[in-house]
Parts: structure tokens; C-alpha cells; sequence
């Protein structure tokens, strides 16, 4: 009975002591979770900004502009071939509008001109005739005053008169395009002459070098190539203007004749009928 007991005691204060332990084991997690929450609570959260996407600047390139590029190309030419092809131009293009005002102040409406005279002949007879074209201006009317001056002398006089002062009006009209025509084919020579100069450059350069290589033969070859479109360019303008200045001239050398004949069939119709 009493080897009951103890056993029974025995069981209890194991019990008892397992329960005190656990009871002390809960106690201490209990306190380290209340720790290490405390302890979290304490630290400062510390929130994590995403880092600034750096965007790609956007690269604005600005465009040269018309006169720039022609600058550029201009030095890279070489200005020793440059500058007679540019003067080729400047002064050919000097020329042409010089022409092209003269001859535009010189074209004359000849219908009415002709009317005027024809009604001057009829009231005033050939001199009230000479002061309507003198006080005109333009070849046609320059004509028609040698054709009135030499009324006197007859009709024949008269029309030899108009075409020998005719021809005079005409080299009048004709003068400076000779110089025109000449820059024209001038400058694309200076420039095929600036290709020729460049090749000869890059295959001295080669020899020196005793190596073909881009880089070496690049350069002359550039001028080269930058010579001869800048002679083709001044020849294509300049043609175009003397095409404009040659189609004015035949324009108007056209109304002198029309014009001349018109006139003289005036003048044969006033003469009979005084």
C-alpha cells in the first residue's frame, strides 16, 4: 500500500514539475515574441522608393539649313577650285538679270503703238508720226522713228532704212549673252578641272603611302566629286536663264518685224491718199 503511494507521489511530482517547466518554457517564448515584436515595433520601416527610371534624353539634331550645307560642302571642295566656279556664277547670273530687266522695259505693246500712229499720220501727217515714237520708248519704236525720218526720200528708203537699224536693235538686245553663254560652258570645265586635279592628288597620295587605302585616296577624291557637281550646277542654272533671255529676244525681234512691215503698209496707204 504504501509502495502505492509513493509511485502515486511520485507520478504527481513529475507531473507537477512537467507542467512548471512547460508553464516556463510558454512564459519565456512568450516574452521573446514580446520582445522581438517590441523590437520591431521600435525600428523605423524604412520603405523603399523605387529608383528614378533615368529616361534616355531624347537627342534633338537639328537640321542644317540650305545655306549652311553649302557652306560646308563649299570648304570641303577646297575653296582654290571653288571660288572660280562660284564667280562663274555670281557674274553670270549678274548679266542675265541685267538682260532680262532691259529687255522686259523694252518690249512695247506694237498694237497700240501702231494705232496711234496710224491716227497721228491721219491728223498730223509724218511729223505728229515722229513725235508719237519719239516719245516711246523700246526698239520698236526706235525703228519706227528711222523709218518716218526717211519718208521724204521715198518708200524703198524707208525700208531699208528699218532693216539696217533693225539689225542694230537686235545686237542691242542680243549684247551680254555672249558673256553668259561663255560661263556657261566655263564653269563645268573648272569644275571637271578640279576632278582632275583631286585624282591626281589621291594617287600621289598613294604612291606615298605605297598602300591603297580609303582613307588615303578619300579626300581627293572627295574634292573632286564636290568640284564637278558644283560646275554642273552653275552651267545648269546659267542655261537656264540664256534659254529665257534667247526666247525674249526672238519674242520681240518678231513684233520689230511685224511691226516694220506694218508700218511701211502705213505709210504706202498715207502717201497715196495725199
Amino acid at each position: 500500500m504504501k509502495k502505492l503511494f509513493t509511485l502515486l507521489a511520485l507520478v504527481g511530482c513529475l507531473t507537477l514539475s512537467y507542467q512548471s517547466n512547460a508553464q516556463d518554457e510558454a512564459a519565456d517564448s512568450t516574452s521573446t515574441e514580446m520582445a522581438d515584436s517590441s523590437a520591431v515595433a521600435e525600428e523605423p520601416v524604412v520603405e523603399e522608393t523605387p529608383a528614378p527610371v533615368e529616361e534616355p534624353e531624347a537627342v534633338v539634331e537639328e537640321e542644317a539649313s540650305f545655306h549652311q550645307v553649302i557652306k560646308d560642302k563649299f570648304i570641303e571642295g577646297d575653296w582654290k577650285f571653288m571660288t572660280p566656279v562660284l564667280l562663274c556664277l555670281i557674274i553670270g547670273l549678274a548679266i542675265a538679270i541685267e538682260r532680262i530687266i532691259t529687255l522686259n522695259l523694252a518690249t512695247t505693246n506694237t498694237d497700240k503703238l501702231l494705232a496711234t500712229v496710224e491716227d497721228a499720220l491721219s491728223k498730223g501727217g509724218v511729223e505728229a508720226a515722229k513725235e508719237v515714237t519719239r516719245n516711246t520708248k523700246g526698239p520698236v519704236a526706235s525703228i519706227f522713228t528711222q523709218g518716218l525720218m526717211r519718208m521724204s526720200e521715198g518708200i524703198d528708203m524707208v525700208e531699208k532704212s528699218i532693216i539696217a537699224y533693225g539689225s542694230v536693235e537686235m545686237g542691242r538686245l542680243e549684247k551680254g549673252l555672249v558673256w553668259v553663254s561663255l560661263f556657261i560652258a566655263l564653269a563645268p570645265m573648272l569644275g571637271f578641272m578640279g576632278t582632275v586635279i583631286g585624282m591626281i592628288g589621291a594617287f600621289d597620295a598613294i604612291e606615298a603611302a605605297g598602300d591603297i587605302s580609303p582613307q588615303i585616296v578619300a579626300n581627293g577624291i572627295k574634292v573632286a566629286l564636290l568640284t564637278t557637281v558644283a560646275g554642273l550646277i552653275v552651267g545648269i542654272i546659267l542655261q537656264v536663264f540664256y534659254n529665257y533671255l534667247v526666247s525674249k529676244i526672238d519674242s520681240l525681234v518678231n513684233q520689230m518685224e511685224d511691226a516694220s512691215i506694218t508700218l511701211v503698209d502705213l505709210l504706202v496707204k498715207h502717201k497715196l491718199t495725199n
